[in-house]
């Protein structure tokens, strides 16, 4: 097995187009990047189809291998691995529609939960409807719609204070009605 520097030499020769040094080095590297592939891939027939297209990866990227940042033999194994990772992901199917429909949560209410909201819907209506009108107004506008204080200071021609004291004591009023 030739070592780091002679697969170095191969990679810059190959990088030149030496045609010669490509075979020696795939005569030197084959053996190791068929078995990273195999032990990927876990398919021998797919571990040959990807060792001919990571030896044209190697021949047309030869020229950017760097022996400063890696070994050869490191560089050729990374250029395999990388291409098996990517062909295991291209070879997964797509997962659409119903595919995983049995892995989404249904979110809607139970008839029981629907039922329960419902009857929850129409005490509060008529709680509300104990407070004076422009007071549930303000309620509403508040906690359902989101408005400010004094978005709702404004909306009224009220003062700020005025509006903070309508909505405590009508929240009061409706825990006490919801008490009931």
């Amino acid at each position: 097995m030739p070592d780091d520097d002679d697969i170095a030499n191969l990679i810059a020769r190959t990088a030149l187009a030496d045609r010669t040094a490509f075979r020696a080095l795939y005569s030197a590297s084959s053996e190791k990047l068929f078995g990273t592939l195999l032990r990927i891939l876990k398919n021998r027939s797919d571990a040959e189809d990807a060792l001919q297209d990571v030896y044209v990866k190697i021949w047309r990227r030869a020229g950017s291998y760097r022996a400063d940042r890696a070994a050869g033999m490191t560089w050729l194994i990374s250029i395999a691995r990388n291409h098996a990772i990517d062909r295991l992901r291209t070879a997964r199917p797509e997962r659409t529609g119903l595919d995983f429909a049995d892995e989404i949560a249904d979110t809607a209410a139970t008839p029981e939960q629907a039922t329960l909201a419902g009857d929850q819907r129409r005490v509060i209506d008529l709680c509300l409807g104990e407070l004076a009108p422009e007071h549930a107004s303000a309620v509403r506008a508040a906690y359902i719609e989101g408005f400010s204080y004094a978005e709702l200071a404004g909306h009224f021609d009220i003062n700020l204070n005025t509006m903070r004291t309508w909505l405590r004591r009508s929240l009061l009023k409706l825990r006490e009605c919801l008490e009931r």
